[in-house]
């Protein structure tokens, strides 16, 4: 912790920040001496945090990005702004763009020096799914009330507490023939932590980063079935992959109760890969770690005996 760092000492106010994301920025800031209040529905989930702070350091807020009288408490005295909020249910349009609204213009309201706007890559407003269509719009009323806000588009993020990776960890842990869909869509997926460390630089430094928008991704490209296969692999699990048409996985992402909506499916259709026309991460001078830096030792709990799989192996 050092008190050069920009942040060191500042209050910032993550809206949304309960959630896997908030989690790792929290401590992306802690460790650089912020102070942190963590704004959501479920505030008390936030008390898992306590341990990584100084006294003083964290306090949580309830707050319903939905409803302004909310979300400017919230904000009430912060020197910057994150927003993390999203959803794939509900109203998806209010609560992502409706809640960025609020929440950029509880900022500049307050004076903030800084607003970082988490969006996605995909975000597109002619997009035909609602998901993609609220992210891009958005990034133009974020703008619109806060114009030297940071916008960052992340690809998937991945890490050892998501559910991404972890999800279908589980599921090729457990089921000998599995489907694949979108087999061959292209992901470049992003460690959460260096999108937390992208979020940290750019509130150090809006007067370098803010009013504009970039796309943050990983270092390498890979299919949904080399996922997969990586995966199994990384298990020591002999696993055989069914590559599902576009027809079938369609008509299953419309199903109840399915771990994948229609939303979903369109996003995962397209692929999640920057498209090289914004800036990238570099531009926050990280370099990004690739998955096959940290899958080994995730998968560790899903073999067969564990980590006493390569003695008994041997």
């Amino acid at each position: 912790m050092s008190r050069r760092d920009p942040l060191y000492g500042k209050l910032v106010t993550i809206v949304g920040g309960s959630g896997f994301v908030g989690n790792h920025l929290a401590g992306a800031l802690l460790g650089r001496g912020a102070r942190i209040r963590v704004a959501s529905r479920h505030p008390e989930t936030a008390r898992r945090l306590k341990p990584l702070a100084q006294l003083g350091q964290i306090q949580a807020a309830r707050c319903d990005a939905t409803r302004p009288d909310s979300v400017a408490q919230a904000i009430a005295g912060a020197d910057a702004v994150v927003n993390l909020v999203g959803t794939f249910s509900g109203d998806v349009m209010g609560t992502i763009c409706g809640g960025a609204r609020n929440i950029a213009q509880a900022a500049a309201a307050a004076g903030c020096e800084a607003m970082v706007h988490l969006s996605a890559i995909g975000a597109d407003a002619s997009s035909p799914a609602g998901y993609a269509r609220a992210k891009a719009e958005s990034e133009a009323v974020v703008l619109d009330a806060f114009p030297q806000a940071t916008v960052l588009r992340p690809s998937v993020l991945f890490g050892e507490d998501d559910n991404f990776v972890q999800m279908f960890a589980r599921l090729i842990g457990a089921l000998p023939v599995l489907p694949v869909f979108a087999p061959h869509a292209p992901l470049q997926p992003l460690f959460v932590d260096d999108a937390a460390e992208a979020v940290a630089v750019a509130l150090g430094a809006p007067q370098s980063y803010g009013g504009k928008i970039y796309e943050i991704a990983g270092p390498e490209s890979i299919t949904m079935l080399d996922l997969n296969r990586r995966i199994a692999a990384s298990q020591r699990r002999d696993r055989t992959f069914i590559p599902l048409p576009d027809g079938v996985s369609a008509l299953f992402a419309m199903l109840p109760g399915t771990p994948m909506n229609t939303d979903q499916w369109t996003l995962l259709q397209a692929g999640n890969r920057p498209s090289g026309a914004l800036p990238g991460i570099d531009a926050f001078g990280i370099v990004p770690r690739p998955l096959g830096l940290f899958l080994d030792r995730w998968m560790t709990r899903y073999r067969r005996h564990g980590r006493f799989n390569e003695k008994l192996v041997g």
